[in-house]
């Protein structure tokens, strides 16, 4: 299975890494190279789109994607995880009116500067920050802007449980997003459950559980499961290159685009490019009069 190339969207069970999900995936299909696009809690479920073979070089379009979660809001409890596994610091009575809870979750629709949780895999000075906070150090950590494009309440459970589905930027921490409406409403907040159901072209309908993932291999019908690079970026044109073009294509080289079947272009439009043959070599970007390389997938 060396050739293959493409994507396999599985639903993360809880309880397994995304590094756990990867391996597993990389063993079932005899060590062929495999990665993640955006790593799930273990205590998170959900969709979790897994790189094969040389679309592993396209991981960082996937992950740049919109993210759809859905979560459970515990209010009156803060933990030093921000969810409901870790160490508990405060709780607090939550004697608040619905319509009060209701605004301070709606209000965070938008922009806003979200500080990372210290168990988290952003690194610090090459170290990922869940370490150091194993280590029991706490380190300043930058704020970076997030955007909340959604956020919709699904069921009031309690007057301390929210359950909301949120759509958000890359790099949104919803665990955090969890203690952020709760220091809003001064009684502190954590999160008691996760399950994301889109990340970006990937939806939870069309995932498959590792076990059916397994069993769809050794049956030999990987193919049916598979996606294709060209599936998965759609928002890119699509251009062909000529026969003269191929040697060019070949070698990496930046192409005129005389030499494609697309002369009107929009400057650094990018685009899945294949050769005469109809084979996808790489995601090109359109510069001047030229398509450059910016990942080759030969």
């Amino acid at each position: 299975m060396s050739n293959l190339i493409g994507v396999v969207n599985i639903y993360k069970e809880k309880g397994f890494t995304s590094h756990d999900v990867v391996n597993i995936v990389r063993k079932t299909l005899g060590k062929v190279k495999t990665g993640h696009t955006g790593t799930l809690d273990p205590d998170a479920c959900g969709v979790l789109p897994i790189c094969v073979g040389k679309a592993t070089k396209i991981s960082d379009y996937i992950a740049s994607d919109i993210k759809e979660y859905k979560a459970e809001l515990l209010l009156g409890v803060s933990t030093d995880t921000q969810d409901i596994s870790g160490e508990v610091i405060k709780k607090s009575d939550v004697e608040i009116n619905f319509d009060v809870i209701k605004n301070t979750i709606l209000s965070f629709e938008g922009e806003y500067y979200q500080t990372p949780p210290m168990y988290s895999a952003v690194k610090i000075n090459g170290k990922k920050m869940y370490e150091l906070a194993r280590e029991g150090k706490e380190v300043e950590r930058k704020q970076r802007l997030v955007k909340i494009f959604n956020i919709k309440i699904n069921e009031v459970i309690s007057k301390e449980r929210v359950v909301f589905t949120a759509l958000c930027s890359k790099g949104t921490y919803i665990r955090t997003l969890c203690h952020d409406i709760g220091e809003k409403l001064s009684c502190g907040g954590c999160m008691a459950s996760l399950l994301r159901t889109r990340s970006g072209q990937f939806y939870i309908k069309d995932s498959i559980k590792i076990e059916d993932f397994k069993k769809i291999v050794c049956e030999g019908r990987i193919n049916e499961i598979l996606i294709p690079v060209d599936n998965v970026l759609p928002e890119y044109s699509k251009v062909i290159v000529s026969d003269l073009g191929n040697k060019f294509l070949y070698n990496g080289n930046k192409i005129n685009v005389n030499f494609t079947d697309k002369k009107y272009f929009t400057e650094n439009e990018k685009a899945l490019v294949y050769d005469s043959y109809g084979k996808l070599i790489g995601i090109y970007q359109f510069s001047g009069n030229f398509i450059k390389p910016l990942t080759m997938l030969i």
